[in-house]
This record gives structure tokens, sequence and C-alpha cells, in this order.
């Protein structure tokens, strides 16, 4: 069993051997929306060159998408998403490590995805490639062979959210997260044709979330930010969202690490919202 969703380095370093553990490297990045496309970018190149030893890669931007989303945000089908993990050697007995160079925002999309297909033995490294080589910990270039994994999708409705479904529980006590940028959450500027937020949405950016090493900050600092932000701690209905649902699944990953339970991902987000004309923003 995996100690929690956020694993730190010196357990993982004790654990590389363990059987039945994944390691998975999703390094990658975004652009700027205001530069052209394309603006996703997985760092294949960069895992080639040196990775945690053991671990596998997995591309965030077109092995767990759906290359039906016109605006390529939206999490890959069931099929496609069980091709990517049976690939990556990953059963429904394995324990899943996720890292990235982005402050956790990759390796988060992957445990929230895995969750949503019903895999829960997964967790995120905590602090990331950053924490790990700062501290200069063993890396590899070996590519490790792995064997298919059998995979069985099992979708957990409950932490995902349509535009259609939040649109009908508007006026409720649904509570709305954007976790996008001050600018954009004001429309200052947007991934979208249209700017603003989603109404009633309180705005927590994901970098509110994140420590200077790439680290989480602890239980009792998420809440405090949590709280600043307007959040309604006795919502039964948390909702994240972003623009295409990677920060997002951060926002829930640092939700949960707060200590609280429950909570939901937009997926697809503001890219999908945003470009909806029948639905309303502020």
């Amino acid at each position: 069993m995996l100690p929690s969703i956020l694993v730190g380095t010196d357990w993982l370093a004790e654990h590389l051997d363990t059987p039945h553990l994944r390691i998975v490297d999703i390094r990658g990045h975004v652009i700027p929306a205001s530069e052209p496309l394309p603006h996703y970018f997985n760092h294949h190149a960069d895992y080639l060159v040196s990775h945690i030893p053991g671990a596998v890669f997995v591309d965030w931007v077109h092995a767990i998408t759906d290359p039906a989303d016109p605006r390529h945000a939206k999490i890959a089908p069931p099929e496609r998403f069980a091709a990517a993990m049976r690939a990556a050697g990953i059963d429904d007995q394995t324990h899943v490590i996720a890292y990235d160079d982005a402050k956790g925002m990759f390796a988060a999309r992957l445990w929230w995805a895995l969750n949503y297909y019903g895999h829960t033995q997964v967790a995120v490294l905590n602090g990331g490639w950053e924490k790990w080589t700062a501290e200069q910990r063993p890396v590899s270039v070996e590519v490790p062979t792995v064997s298919a994994g059998d995979f069985t999708v099992r979708r957990s409705a409950e932490i995902f959210r349509s535009a259609d479904l939040i649109a009908s529980r508007l006026g409720t006590n649904q509570q709305l997260i954007d976790v996008r940028s001050l600018d954009e959450y004001e429309g200052r500027s947007s991934r979208a044709p249209r700017k603003g937020h989603i109404p009633t949405a309180v705005n927590l950016p994901r970098t509110d979330l994140t420590q200077d090493d790439a680290t989480m900050p602890p239980p009792n600092v998420l809440r405090e930010r949590f709280k600043a932000a307007g959040v309604d701690e006795t919502s039964t209905d948390v909702v994240f969202y972003c623009n295409g649902g990677v920060s997002a699944s951060y926002g829930l990953l640092a939700y949960h690490a707060a200590g609280y339970s429950g909570g939901s991902v937009y997926d697809g987000s503001w890219k999908d919202w945003g470009n909806d004309l029948t639905k309303p923003i502020e």
C-alpha cells in the first residue's frame, strides 16, 4: 500500500525495487496562450537523457488525451487510456508513483485520470524531478523493458464533471474553484474566445498551492489558503476547473492533501465553457 497520495523522495529512494511499483515520468510544459500553437509539450527527450531509475515515460500531451477533442483538453476515452496504461506496464495490482518537472501539475493529472478510471493505488512524488535532482538522488539513462499490464477500466463518475452538469447546479451549494491565474479569472486573458469565469467560482491559482522547492505546502497551510480564497468547506459538491483540466487535477490533489474528501474536476474546463456560447460567464 502507498503511504498517502503524496510520497517523499526519501520514501521513493527506499522503495525503488519494490515489487508491483511502477514509477511514471510524465514531464512536460505549457506555454502562454499569447504564443503561437502548439501550447502543450512533453519532455520525452529529457527522459531519454536521465530519469529516476526504473521509470517509464507517459506522454501527457497525446497518450492520455482525446484526439477527437478539437481543443485537445479532455481525458482520453476508456480504451485509449487503458492502452496507454497497459503499455506502461500498469495493471490492476500496480502501485503507481507519478512525477514531473512542473511542480506536480502533470503528475496530478495522471493521479486524477487513474482515479477516474478506477485505479486508486497512485501517488504523486512530492517535489518531483526538481527535488529528486536537487538532492542528487540516483538517475538512469536505461529505458526499462516492461510487460504489458492488464489494466481494467472502472469509471468513477463522482470525480468527473461536465459543463452541462455544472450548469444545471448553478445556484445550489456547488462550490466552483478556478485555479487559473487572476488575469484569466478576471477576464484580462483567456485560452478561449470568451473571457471571465464561471458564475459563483472563486479564484485560487494553482501557483498558490505550490512552494519554491516544487513541493506542496503542508496540510494546515493548504487549508488556510482554501479558506482565504473563500472556499466553502461545508460544500459537498466542490469542483475544480482551469483551462483544460490539468491544473484543476492539481487543485483536487491539494484539496485531498489538505485533509478534505470528495471533490471533482471539470474536464475540458475553460476551453470547453469559454467556447460554448450557451453557458453564462462573469
